[in-house]
C-alpha cells in the first residue's frame, strides 16, 4: 500500500499522545501497517510533543524534513514550527486557538498574528484547514477534547487510510468511559468543521 506520513504537533497536555493511540488502534483494527514514534519536549511544562505516524510498508517511522504528507497542529505556533516537515503537496490541519509561550506572555517575543501565520503555511503547502478547535471542544462540555476535534478533521480529509467507523470504535476503546461520549461528539464536530474550513 502507499506510504503516508503524518506528523502531529501539540503543546504538552493537549492530548497528542491519546490521539496517536486512537490512530494506532484504528490502524490495527483495519489491518493497516503502521509505525509510530514520539518526541516529548518538556511536555509537563508545556513543551512541544511531536508524534510521527507512518502508514504502509515504510523502512522507518522517522519522518525527515519535507517528507510529511499531513501535519496536524493542536496549537498554531507549533504548527508553524513544524513547517519544515512539509512540502508543496502537504495538507496542514491546525487549531487557531493559541497557547502563548512564556516569551509571548512576558512580551519578550510577540505571538505572530494568525492571519500572517496562515499565509506563511498556505504559501508552502497544498492545503490549509484552520479553525478554532478549542471552541468546538468546549461545545461538548469537554475542553480537553481538542485532540478529538482535530482527529475528526484529519479523517474527513481522507488523507490517511482509516475509516470513520474504525476511528470511532478506537475512540470508544481508548477513551476513559466518562469521556467517550464527548470525545465522539468532538470527533463529529471536527469532521464537519473540516468540510467548511478556509
Amino acid at each position: 500500500m502507499k506510504t503516508t506520513r503524518l506528523i502531529i504537533v501539540a503543546v504538552g497536555g493537549q492530548g497528542n499522545l491519546l490521539a496517536s493511540k486512537v490512530i494506532g488502534e484504528a490502524a490495527l483494527q483495519s489491518g493497516v501497517p503502521v509505525g509510530m514514534s514520539e518526541i516529548h519536549g518538556m511536555a509537563q511544562r508545556g513543551g512541544v510533543v511531536e508524534s510521527a505516524i507512518v502508514f504502509g510498508d515504510a523502512q522507518s517511522n522517522i519522518i525527515a524534513d519535507g517528507e510529511a504528507d499531513v501535519v496536524v497542529g493542536f496549537e498554531p505556533l507549533e504548527t508553524l514550527r513544524a513547517l519544515n516537515k512539509c512540502n508543496a503537496d502537504t495538507i496542514v490541519i491546525t487549531s487557531l486557538a493559541p497557547l502563548s509561550p512564556s516569551t509571548a506572555i512576558t512580551g519578550t517575543c510577540p505571538y505572530p498574528e494568525l492571519k500572517k501565520l496562515k499565509a506563511i503555511i498556505r504559501a508552502k503547502t497544498a492545503k490549509l484547514i484552520a479553525f478554532d478547535a478549542a471552541a468546538l471542544a468546549a461545545q461538548t462540555g469537554n475542553v480537553l477534547a481538542v485532540n478529538m476535534v482535530l482527529l475528526g478533521a484529519l479523517i474527513q480529509t481522507g488523507t490517511i487510510p482509516l475509516t470513520v467507523d474504525n476511528v470511532k470504535t478506537a475512540i470508544t476503546t481508548i477513551s476513559k468511559q466518562a469521556f467517550a461520549a464527548s470525545n465522539l461528539e468532538a470527533f463529529e464536530l471536527g469532521f464537519d468543521a473540516a468540510k467548511t474550513s478556509d
